[in-house]
This record gives C-alpha cells, structure tokens and sequence, in this order.
C-alpha cells in the first residue's frame, strides 16, 4: 500500500495535477508519451472483428507484464495510437511487444507472415498539460476523423467510451467477443478496458467533464501534426477501399483480384479509385500493389 502510495504522488508530480491553475499558463508534464505505428506502412493491421477484439485483448498483459499507465489508445485498421506514462523504455517496450504479438497474430489466423517486421513506430514526447490533453483527444477522434461512421464516444476499438461515464445510465460499446483465440477450443470474452486503462487519472488531468468536452471539440490534427504526429486523413477506411478495389477490379477487367493485372491495368484501376473515392496516393499504391515512389506522380 505504502507503495502504491508513493507511486501515485509520483505520477501526480509527473503529470501537474497537484499545481495550481492559473489561466494562460501551462503546467509541465514528464515522462509521458504518445506512441503510433505507420499507417502508410501497411494495407491492415486489424482484418475482421475478431482481430480487433484480439487487439483489444492482447493490451492487458502487456499492461500487467510493463507495470505502465495507459490513459488513451484507439486501434485503426491500419496503425494505432496509444497514450503512455512511464519510463521510456517500458513503455517503448509495451509498443514493440505489442506490434510483434499483433504481426504474429495475423501471421497465425491469416497466413500473412513477418508482416509488420519493419513498420515504423513512432513517439512524440508531452511535456506539458495542455499538449497531454490535446493527444488525448486527437486519440480518441483518430476514427471518426478518418472517416470511420462511429462518433468517438462509442468506436469500441479505443478508450473513448470510458471518460466522464457513468455505467448503466449513458450508452457504451458492446465490449465483448466471443472466441477471440480461433483454435484454442475455448470462448475467450473481451476484457474491459476499464481494467487497464487509468480513465479515472485522465478525468483528473481535464478536471471537469466541461473542460474535457472543450479539448474534444476545439483540438485540431495540426496540433499534433506539427509535432510529428500522422493521423490518418484518408477519404474512406482501408477496409471500406478494399470492398470497392474489388468492386472495380470485377467491373473493369472481370476479375475480383489484381493478382492477374499488369502494372498497367493495376495503374488505370488506381485512378479509376482515385476518382471515385478520392483516396489517396499512398493508400491507392498499397491497395492496387503498385511502388509508391514510382507512381505517385502518375496518380
């Protein structure tokens, strides 16, 4: 206990929740950090349902085995974001130990082997109040932002459902999945995010529910891309893209895969998706299995 003790007075002086406020100026923060992978880097991270819901899963122990405090994540189809106090080099390691635990997991249920080997992982350090409670947020929109149809108190992919609820009276994701671990034999339930993400410690960092709503709405994705942050700004998902390049594909050329394309049909199906979608040029490479570097002044 006494342990425990010590340890929150720490996280308390790290974080400036015990400085006073004054109006205008900013509190600094230490040994807080926010960690995403490469969203142009890969064409998916997270398939189907039950590879988010193993997503959601695997963060627990890492969690426990890392002794780390999470206070915002949000898992993408393509890349995620996760909000990080601790010392760096546990929480580097949570990342790395989550990006290869997910690489061998879509090795294992898709065939897709050593597919994040070299995805870059990136971090950015926050040292002050306000730019904490701007990542937060810029987290927690990260869906919604990208075109996903969820608003970001109920993507059940993130931590956005936890802060300023109250169970049994506001509407939350359904947090549960069944057989999570295809071929384990048995029926493994999604665990709460409550449960390893310290929501009631970043209800304190935005000290009133009014001030978190502020944050939500005024927090715009310059705010962190100029500090090297990388949200995703395409048109549509990844997933929604790779129903309709199969869509084309079919009404193009009468195939449902670009297996059998040449370089210049799979070009052409690009721009045809370019112009409906208004996808961008990474994304149309990785969809349509072009070389980047060798198309994007074609596109």
């Amino acid at each position: 206990m006494e342990t425990d003790s010590i340890r929150l007075k720490q996280i308390e002086a790290d974080l400036g929740l015990n400085v006073p406020f004054v109006k205008g100026q900013q509190i600094p923060v230490n040994n807080c950090w926010h960690f995403s992978t490469d969203g142009n880097a890969v064409d998916a991270m997270f398939i189907d349902e039950l590879d988010f819901c193993a997503g959601m899963n695997r963060i627990y122990p890492l969690f426990q085995k890392y002794a780390i405090t999470i206070l915002a994540f949000s898992l993408m189809d393509t890349h995620v974001h996760f909000i990080l106090y601790g010392p760096f080099d546990q929480c580097n390691r949570f990342i790395h130990d989550y990006v290869k635990q997910t690489s061998w997991s879509i090795s294992h249920r898709h065939g897709d082997r050593h597919k994040f080997r070299s995805v870059p992982i990136n971090h950015q350090v926050i040292d002050t109040d306000r730019y904490l409670k701007t990542a937060i947020c810029y987290v927690i929109k990260n869906a919604p932002v990208s075109g996903i149809p969820y608003n970001s108190y109920d993507y059940p992919w993130s931590s956005g459902a936890l802060y300023f609820r109250h169970a049994g009276y506001w509407t939350s994701p359904n947090w549960s999945c069944a057989d999570v671990a295809p071929g384990t034999g048995g029926q493994e339930k999604m665990i709460f995010p409550g449960d390893y993400v310290d929501y009631h410690l970043v209800e304190r960092i935005f000290k009133t529910h009014r001030s978190f709503n502020f944050f939500m709405c005024v927090s715009k994705e310059s705010d962190v891309e100029e500090r090297g942050g990388s949200i995703s700004l395409l048109s549509m998902p990844m997933q929604e893209m790779r129903q309709h390049k199969t869509e084309t594909c079919k009404e193009l050329f009468g195939v449902n895969s670009i297996r059998t394309l040449s370089m210049a049909q799979r070009l052409h199906l690009a721009r045809v998706l370019k112009s409906r979608y208004n996808s961008s040029s990474k994304q149309l490479a990785r969809l349509c299995g072009l070389v980047y570097k060798e198309v994007c002044d074609k596109l």
